[in-house]
Parts: structure tokens; C-alpha cells; sequence
């Protein structure tokens, strides 16, 4: 047991933890950024789709995931496999972060780690149910690096989301103690991060962050699902405002014949900040539905299933709603930027 004088499922193991994870990672990336190796390892150079305007280290994935491994294989090391994809993919998307790769090829990295951790923990499902859970899984890998552009966004998505994970596990109907400690781990880190991403931000999180972050996120949900912690609406429901401004943009651009996977201003988030709600509101807006979803969710997992279901569908029509209103917002917006120039 990780800790002798706590038990492992009690609130406080998990507060501990998050604080310790909190800790370590905000040390490693003051560290990095105090030495000067933050630049070295990786920079994001602004351009015209960026909405930042000066030169920031994408270092943010050196503190979360070695924080979050380490946390891993400590709390839970059944899930040692999912550690070492988070890893595999660190070190793939470290090297796109400096050098850049093909699309082709960051793809067939995070379809392996996807493959190979539901190989070899297939759930008890059709073969179908699985290709469509590694589908999801792998989105969700995608997508977090695509919504990893906004100061204190990602970074807050990880922390409320995986303190989401954390509470299910913990004081949900099914408890699992490791699982609930590895994502309040993950969530501490979060945090960490935090310190240093939100606006102002002196660091992003980079791919080598993103990407781990985002296959996390999916391959708990996974696990959480197989083992009878969660339903498997559960997952898509605690990080559903990503998921929804990810997805929505991606089928608009994919309906111009635009091609998705290249750099752009165009999700809700970036609208948000470019029509003047800045970086700091626009994230204090994400995280206020983010944790009234992550609520309802938790509540859910009581209820009957048509219950469950129902409440999946009512917050699916509040996080459109809500995309509506940024639509109207943004097309005030050109409409004033036209009538000016």
C-alpha cells in the first residue's frame, strides 16, 4: 500500500496525493523555465492562426506525465501498459514538438498505443463495441492536442476532468481505489501545471503533454469502463465540452473540404478569446461547464438507466445551447469587424 496510515479509497489519500503531484509538477517546470532548458526543449513560435503573440516554451508534458507515470505505476500498477503507451507517445510527440513529424505518423504512434492497451484489456463486448470504443479513444487523443491553444484551457480541462475520474472511483457505486488515485494524481499535476499556464501563460502544454494527456484521459475511461467503475456514457459526459467543440468544428471544416488536421481559429474556444472575452474569462467559462457537467455526471451514476441516459441527453442540449450562444456572439462580432473596415 502506498500509504500505511491512510486507507487508499479515503478522501484524504486522494488530497494527498493531488497535493504531492501538485508539487512535483510545478517544481519540474519552474525548474525548466528558471534554467533556461524550457526553450531548448521545445518553443512555440507565434503565426496567424496562433493567439498568442510571443515566442512560449511547450514544455508543460515534462512535468505532467513523468508525474503522472510515476503516479501510475504507484497507485495502480495493474495499469503499468497504459503508463508505458503514455509514454511511447511522450517521447513520439517530443519529437514532433522539436522537429515536427508527418501526420501519417503521429497518427499510427497513437493508434498503436490505443491497439495495444485494448488488446490487451479487451472488455467483454463485441469486436465491434471495441473498434468503436478505440475510435472514441483515439479522438480523444486528437482532440486534446487540437484544444491545447488557449492559456489555463487544457490544463483546467485536465484537472476538472480527471478530478471527475477521481471522485467516480473513489465515492462512486463501484470504487476502484488505484484507479480513483492514479486520476487524482493526474488531476494534482494538472494543477501544477497550471501555475505556470494560466493567463499569463510562461509555458503550453506542447503535443509531448497534449497528446499523453489526451490518450490518459481515454484509456481511464476504458479502464473504468471495463472494470464496472463507470457506464461508458461516463467519460464522454465528464470531458463533453471538449468533445463537443472538437467534433463540431472538425465535421464544419470537414463540410468545406477543408483539411482538418492543419492549424486553425476556428473552434469556440478561439472564437470566445478573438471576439474579446480574453484567455483568463474564456477558461473560467470552460471550467464552470465543465464542472457542472462533471456533477452531473457523478449524480448520475445513481440513477436507473433510463435516468442515465436522460441525463446524458439534457446536458447534450444545455453544451449545444451553449455553442449557440458563442455562434451568435462571434457573428455580432464580424458583423461590427465588417461595418469597421
Amino acid at each position: 500500500m502506498l500509504f500505511s496510515s491512510l486507507e487508499a479509497s479515503s478522501p484524504m489519500a486522494a488530497i494527498l496525493v493531488a497535493v504531492l503531484a501538485c508539487i512535483a509538477c510545478a517544481l519540474i517546470l519552474q525548474t525548466l523555465v528558471r534554467t533556461g532548458l524550457a526553450w531548448r526543449l521545445a518553443t512555440d513560435i507565434p503565426n496567424e492562426r496562433s493567439l498568442h503573440e510571443r515566442p512560449t516554451p511547450r514544455v508543460g508534458g515534462w512535468g505532467i506525465v513523468p508525474v503522472a507515470v510515476v503516479a501510475l505505476l504507484a497507485t495502480a500498477p495493474s495499469m503499468w501498459l497504459v503508463a508505458a503507451a503514455a509514454v511511447f507517445l511522450a517521447a513520439v510527440s517530443q519529437i514532433d514538438d522539436r522537429r515536427g513529424l508527418p501526420a501519417r505518423v503521429r497518427f499510427a504512434a497513437h493508434l498503436v498505443a490505443v491497439v495495444v492497451v485494448i488488446a490487451a484489456h479487451p472488455a467483454d463486448v463485441p469486436w465491434w463495441a471495441l473498434a468503436v470504443v478505440g475510435f472514441l479513444m483515439l479522438w480523444l487523443v486528437n482532440l486534446y492536442n487540437f484544444m491545447d491553444g488557449s492559456d489555463g484551457l487544457a490544463g483546467g480541462m485536465a484537472f476538472f476532468g480527471f478530478a471527475g475520474y477521481a471522485l467516480a472511483a473513489l465515492a462512486g457505486p463501484a470504487p476502484d481505489a488505484g484507479l480513483g488515485l492514479a486520476s487524482a494524481a493526474i488531476a494534482g499535476a494538472a494543477a501544477g501545471f497550471l501555475t505556470l499556464n494560466f493567463h499569463p501563460a510562461r509555458i503550453f502544454l506542447g503535443d509531448a503533454g497534449s497528446i499523453p494527456v489526451g490518450f490518459l484521459a481515454g484509456a481511464f475511461g476504458y479502464w473504468g469502463w471495463q472494470h464496472g467503475v463507470w457506464p461508458v456514457w461516463f467519460p464522454a459526459l465528464v470531458f463533453s465540452p471538449f468533445i463537443a467543440d472538437a467534433s463540431v468544428t472538425l465535421l464544419r471544416r470537414l463540410a468545406r473540404g477543408e483539411r482538418f488536421w492543419q492549424a486553425h481559429r476556428e473552434h469556440y474556444y478561439q472564437r470566445m478569446v478573438r471576439s474579446g472575452i480574453g484567455h483568463a474569462r474564456t477558461a473560467l467559462v470552460w471550467y464552470l461547464l465543465m464542472l457542472a457537467g462533471i456533477i452531473l455526471a457523478n449524480r448520475a451514476l445513481r440513477f436507473s438507466f433510463i435516468g442515465q441516459w436522460g441525463a446524458v441527453a439534457g446536458w447534450a442540449v444545455v453544451v449545444l445551447a451553449a455553442g449557440a450562444v458563442v455562434d451568435a456572439r462571434w457573428r455580432r462580432h464580424e458583423a461590427r469587424h465588417s461595418e469597421q473596415s
